[in-house]
């Protein structure tokens, strides 16, 4: 049986090595339209300072491809950086996206910061909350968003032609999957998410949220579902449910919570904003004492 032709999007990938973070940024080669998706705003929290230098190599990227950015695209609130989606919205004029979900999420980070009733938890701070199973253009690409809990509550994966951008689910094969254990996190909600990515069709392009590259070393960011179905030290052909359940649970119990983890909530449930400034004109962030455990 011949497979299916998908349209095939461009795709550039940006990396921030300090948390490991990829963002991209995709388009569609015949109308040079495109969207960025996970943007970084870098923080630096040994100084307390943000920068905006990876927003602006996309910045620089999008005019020297002459680019038109239909979308700024967030798969999830993020745990390891703050969103650029504002930033970037201001000087693309582009909508920013995220799933309809991050209102739980929304919740669930206002409770333990114990944020003034005034933090709107309706998913306002956001031009479009996409639904799942909705679709939408990117130039003549159609994408399709497709809900992905189990990292986080909120988590989407964008399905654009023949490339899905699956954020926080998978790593690289080698790798295994991503991690379930923050708040609102679920390893068996990880694994249905993971069996309805690898049911897209083979040749489909997988880009991840994360790599941990040796320094000096390039990151790893995207191989097929053919290759994580053979390969995928966690989720390959032939291991069951079982065998994936205790699996990511015996490594979650293992990790530290993220450097960032504590900052970057407070401010990507603001959708990327530093609460408002106090009465000396700065702006101040919160971290709840005693709440997680320190492992």
């Amino acid at each position: 049986m011949r497979e299916t032709v998908l349209p095939s999007p461009t795709v550039r990938a940006f990396f921030d090595r300090p948390t490991g973070s990829l963002q991209y940024v995709l388009h569609d080669p015949k109308t040079r339209h495109g969207a960025i998706i996970d943007p970084v705003w870098n923080y630096y929290p040994e100084a307390g300072a943000v920068t905006t230098e990876s927003a602006d190599e996309i910045l620089d990227y999008v005019q020297a491809e002459k680019l038109t950015i239909d979308w700024i695209l967030d798969t999830h609130p993020h745990a390891d950086h703050f969103s650029a989606g504002p930033y970037l919205k201001e000087k693309l004029g582009a909508p920013h996206g995220i799933g309809e979900k991050v209102t739980e999420v929304q919740k669930i980070w206002k409770k333990l910061y114990n944020l003034p009733d005034d933090l709107a938890t309706d998913g306002r701070q956001w031009d479009r909350l996409f639904a799942e199973g909705e679709a939408f253009m990117i130039g003549e690409i159609p994408v399709k968003v497709m809900f992905s809990p189990g990292h986080t509550l909120a988590s989407i994966s964008y399905v654009a032609g023949d490339a899905a951008f699956v954020h926080d689910t998978l790593m690289m094969p080698q790798s295994g999957t991503s991690r379930a254990d923050f708040p609102g996190g679920s390893a068996l909600e990880l694994w249905n998410s993971i069996r309805d990515i690898l049911s897209l069709p083979a040749q489909t392009r997988l880009y991840i949220g994360h790599d941990y590259p040796a320094s000096g070393e390039a990151p790893q960011y995207m191989a097929t579902i053919a290759e994580h179905r053979l390969s995928n030290r966690h989720v390959k052909d032939g291991i069951s449910k079982d065998e994936f359940l205790a699996t990511r649970e015996a490594r979650d119990a293992t990790l530290k919570l993220p450097a960032r983890m504590l900052e970057a909530l407070q401010v990507n449930i603001r959708g990327g904003r530093l609460p408002a400034p106090e009465s000396d004109g700065n702006c101040y962030l919160k971290k709840p004492i005693g709440k997680f455990s320190p492992r």
